[in-house]
């Protein structure tokens, strides 16, 4: 069978999910929707909307614009197999088809499981080489692997969900040199529009090539793609989500100074320093990394979200970065900030990193009496190994909803999202 064929086989009869995965789906759909909100009124989700004003609102179109709102201010989840943000595509394409098909709870939670899997799936096929040539995989791999959690929600069999995924490959598009610009939250927009595109258009009985991953042309040819089989888990074997997990943002900004913003948490933690003491801070990440903070003298918020001096100089004086920090207003008040100048970054060699993949960011502090403290992490707190607590989870959830007079009702009725019949009740939290 080809990649297309064995990934929908399994999306049609997944194993029955446990219990844990299916509580770590509802905790990544929470998480999802509370940026949602916090990004509503970006300027990139009125832009977006605008631009589809005149149009009758479609399933697709409600797709497009909350997926833009739930990337729009980079506090949604990262996920490493996908090289994406994996939930800002998935959860808003599901839940504009869920409304419109009166699903249940229970079935969303199915969906995103089935459409987490399938972007880890065509991760995996294509290799990391696909983003560090400069795809963006929220809106590659994650328009694919969520166009067949829409189709499984809308009940396509294997046929249906395999035609599914050879048009989303076609659909499939976004480049990283628009970081730092409304047009990032415009890709996880684009690619919920295209997954549910891509199953509309499937169920008519339209195809393309069900090799059109592996052929010569195809998606990995053409993707910079290092071509691999990958494995589905069966009834015995944990999910993605379980196995690997998504990871929750700390920090309202690119997920690539999140390791160096935690380092300069934990030395905040220990009291190692005081602010005045600092002469200059140096970051070393990786290469990836380095590409996507392209901005040393971020001059709006989207660029402050992508510039490693903003986010290091914020947090070294105030111990912690919130949505307020990434406004005009407050960009320009830190234009003139000294700390700015002093933040310096270097990336992994295309050598080491060759030969150690898992290489840590390390930060480098040297104060003004010569000393250095040197920290190092190799993950950021959200991951698996350091997961949030409850408490972490409904903080940022109330952070995110502060419009919403009743956000606590909504995070109560969110923690039990499979006991609820119908998902009206979310309504109130799209864009």
């Amino acid at each position: 069978m080809t990649l297309i064929e064995t990934l929908a086989r399994w999306c049609a009869e997944p194993p029955a999910f446990s219990p844990h995965a299916q509580q770590l789906a509802r905790e990544a759909i929470t998480d999802t929707l509370a940026c949602l909100v916090a990004g509503r009124d970006d300027f990139s989700t009125r832009a977006v909307a605008q631009a589809w004003s005149a149009d009758a609102r479609s399933v697709a179109v409600d797709a497009l614009i909350n997926a833009t709102a739930a990337h729009a201010i980079d506090f949604d989840d990262n996920f490493a197999p996908g090289m994406s943000h994996a939930s800002a595509v998935l959860v808003p394409a599901l839940l504009a088809v869920a409304l419109a098909e009166k699903c249940s709870g229970s079935a969303l939670i199915k969906a995103y499981l089935i459409g987490l899997q399938a972007q880890a799936f065509i991760g995996d096929a294509v290799g990391y080489g696909h983003y560090t040539a400069g795809w963006h995989g929220t809106s590659t791999v994650g328009c694919i692997g969520s166009a067949a959690g829409v189709a499984a929600l809308l009940g396509h069999d294997t046929a249906a969900i395999a035609r599914t995924l050879s048009i989303a490959v076609s659909l499939a598009s976004g480049v990283k040199g628009q970081f730092g610009t409304p047009l990032k939250p415009f890709h996880a927009g684009m690619a919920a529009r295209n997954a549910v595109d891509a199953a509309t258009l499937a169920s008519t009985g339209i195809s393309g090539r069900l090799d059109i991953i592996e052929c010569p042309m195809g998606f990995a040819e053409l993707y910079d793609g290092m071509l691999q089989v990958p494995t589905l888990p069966e009834s015995s074997d944990p999910h993605v989500i379980e196995s690997i997990g998504v990871m929750p943002k700390k920090h309202p900004c690119c997920g690539s100074t999140h390791r160096i913003l935690d380092a300069i948490a934990d030395l905040q933690q220990q009291q190692q320093f005081q602010l005045d003491d600092i002469e200059q801070i140096h970051c070393q990440v990786g290469i990836a990394n380095w590409r996507n903070l392209a901005y040393t003298q971020p001059e709006d918020e989207m660029q402050a979200r992508f510039s490693m001096p903003y986010c290091v100089a914020v947090m070294l004086q105030r111990g912690a970065l919130s949505v307020a920090d990434f406004t005009a207003e407050a960009v320009k008040h830190q234009a003139k900030n000294p700390l700015l100048l002093r933040v310096k970054m270097d990336a992994w060699t295309p050598e080491q990193e060759a030969e150690q993949r898992d290489l840590p960011h390390i930060l480098t502090l040297t104060l003004k009496e010569g000393r250095e403290i040197i920290h190092s992490r190799y993950q950021a707190k959200g991951t698996q190994a350091e997961p949030f607590s409850e408490a972490e989870r409904r903080s940022k959830f109330l952070d995110c909803c502060g419009e919403l007079t009743d956000r606590e009702r909504l995070f109560s009725r969110l923690s039990a999202l499979e006991q609820e019949t119908t998902l009206h009740f979310l309504r109130e939290m799209m864009a």
